[in-house]
């Protein structure tokens, strides 16, 4: 089960799993746009709004209806800020609708999968976070901070889930062609774009490149990775190549 992967990042996890054999269940809030990646794939489309505990109780008893079980989760939805500002500009009900989405909606992912997970083949969850929750970025706070308390929670959750063969693992995109980098404009994709020329490889990543190493994550080739964070960032944080944005 992917989430938010009715386009974008998410969609291109859905087709790669497809290809190798998985029976993937798309979902999203995109519900048209969602329907079509599901019909494009030959699965199925679940609406989720990953901040609802009852579509997430209804995402799980389907679930068990159709395999009994959940051998991989991706924890993909995931918002923005809608403006670069400075924290204390940050609107609270913003703060709080983006620790709901990326933070709480992978919370809950985790309780109600987790029975399914239980009975799940060599199970794996795949949390996607951000270079950014790795690192400070000012004028992002808001989105920064759910990025890192993402990493923190699947942390916690591998030791917790260990003995149980369940695998948790968090990968940290750096600057991936998505609809998401367009998010704050044109001129701001131009800065990013010119950040990006001073990277250790100097181009913008592709989401089939985030997907191959989710795909990873979820085979048995990784059995011995939980706990880890993973960047597919181009080496965007290896050295003196951080964008300030203004």
């Amino acid at each position: 089960m992917i989430t938010g992967s009715a386009r974008g990042m998410g969609a291109v996890e859905a087709e790669v799993f497809a290809s190798e054999g998985a029976t993937v269940i798309v979902s999203d809030v995109l519900d048209d746009v969602g329907k079509e990646t599901a019909r494009s794939l030959g699965t199925d489309y679940l609406h989720l709004d990953v901040t609802s505990q009852a579509d997430w109780a209804r995402a799980a008893a389907f679930i068990e209806e159709k395999s009994g079980r959940l051998d991989i989760l991706v924890n993909n939805a995931g918002i923005v800020q809608a403006e670069l500002t400075r924290f204390d500009e940050i609107p609270f009900e913003q703060h709080l609708r983006i620790f709901d989405v990326n933070v709480h909606g992978t919370f809950l992912g985790l309780r109600a999968t987790l029975p399914l997970l239980e009975k799940g083949h060599h199970p794996s969850v795949i949390n996607i976070s951000s270079i950014d929750g790795l690192a400070g970025v000012p004028w992002l706070a808001s989105y920064v901070a759910s990025k890192h308390a993402v990493l923190g929670l699947s942390r916690a959750v591998a030791i917790e889930l260990g003995s149980l063969g369940i695998r948790v693992n968090t990968i940290h995109p750096g600057i991936i062609q998505t609809p998401i980098v367009h998010v704050h404009g044109e001129k701001r994709f131009a800065r990013l774009e010119r950040t990006v020329g001073r990277q250790p490889l100097p181009r913008v990543g592709s989401a089939a490149e985030v997907a191959a190493l989710a795909l990873f994550l979820a085979s048995d080739e990784s059995s011995y990775c939980t706990g880890s964070e993973f960047r597919v960032d181009g080496g965007h944080l290896t050295g003196p190549y951080r964008e300030l944005p203004v």
